[in-house]
């Protein structure tokens, strides 16, 4: 295993050897290799293009090591966006190219610091991503005496400059602050208990479940007892109105039973108000008992 990660190594250093090695471009130069690329599908001068410009990501991708990252898996993703940066380049623009694979560059090796740096997604949104990148920057620029979090000053320092919420800028010290931990770790030396056997259930209690369960079950029999007063076309309009998650219209319920959707609404009204006697007699206040809501 030790000597696979110095073969590792020694080829990183040799791959940054020839990186750096590789003579610049002229502007012309490499105006006429973008060109052929585009224009032709010339392999060789996208070759030569990407080749003199590896010295570029191996540079942007030495600002990110202090992410925990190998550096080798840093320079692969920069040279994804070297190669995207080639694809998308328009010569005509006359913009040089590194110009132009700076912005790739870094956006890939970016990306791929989000996706590994933790197993828990830590940037969203642009804001977060601003946040994760230039905190560290800010909070040494600052001084900041506070072990892990912030003091309010820094906090709205930080906040104010990258235009994010001084929570949000309170999370990310947090995060930043704390790598990850196993759930099965072990808790002291003797390791009988595990991070997880801490957790707090957040779930219903099985007690407070039984007694859910068994007053849904007491409802539906008030409420079958006072469905059993209805007559069978006021029981069809109210299972269909007001029994379903999405009842039928008025007009819908008239063409089936043969009547206007007026006389539909005339019925619905009356079997309502004979439910709620009902269940006033069956159970004293219906509101109270949650069987309908409250007016």
């Amino acid at each position: 295993m030790a000597s696979a990660d110095v073969t590792s190594t020694g080829a990183d250093r040799q791959f940054v050897k020839r990186a750096m090695s590789a003579p610049l471009l002229a502007r012309e130069h490499e105006l006429n290799l973008a060109t052929r690329w585009k224009e032709e599908g010339d392999e060789r001068a996208l070759h030569e293009l990407c080749t003199a410009y590896m010295r570029l990501v191996v540079a942007i991708a030495a600002r990110f090591r202090t992410y925990g990252l190998p550096m080798s898996d840093l320079v692969q993703e920069g040279n994804v966006g070297l190669m995207l940066a080639a694809a998308r380049f328009e010569p005509e623009r006359e913009l040089r190219f590194s110009t132009y694979a700076t912005w790739w560059i870094r956006s890939c090796i970016q990306d791929y610091i989000l996706r590994n740096w933790s197993i828990v997604r830590t940037g969203t949104t642009a804001a977060q991503k601003s946040l994760f990148f230039n905190l560290r920057r800010l909070r040494a620029l600052l001084r900041d005496p506070t072990d892990g979090g912030l003091s309010p000053e820094s906090r709205a320092y930080v906040a104010k400059a990258l235009r994010v919420d001084e929570g949000e800028v309170d999370r990310m010290a947090s995060r930043l602050s704390a790598a990850d931990r196993s759930l099965n770790a072990p808790i002291g030396e003797a390791g009988d208990s595990e991070w997880q056997d801490l957790l707090p259930d957040m779930g219903i209690l099985p007690e407070d479940e039984t007694m859910v369960e068994r007053d849904r079950a007491t409802r539906r029999e008030w409420l079958a007892e006072a469905l059993s007063d209805l007559t069978d076309r006021e029981l069809t309009i109210i299972r269909e109105r007001r029994l379903v998650e999405e009842g039928v219209t008025l007009e819908t319920l008239g063409r089936k039973l043969g009547v206007s959707k007026e006389r539909v609404r005339q019925i619905e009204h009356q079997a309502l108000r004979k439910l709620r006697c009902a269940l006033t007699r069956i159970v004293g206040d219906p509101e109270e008992a949650g069987l309908i809501p409250s007016t």
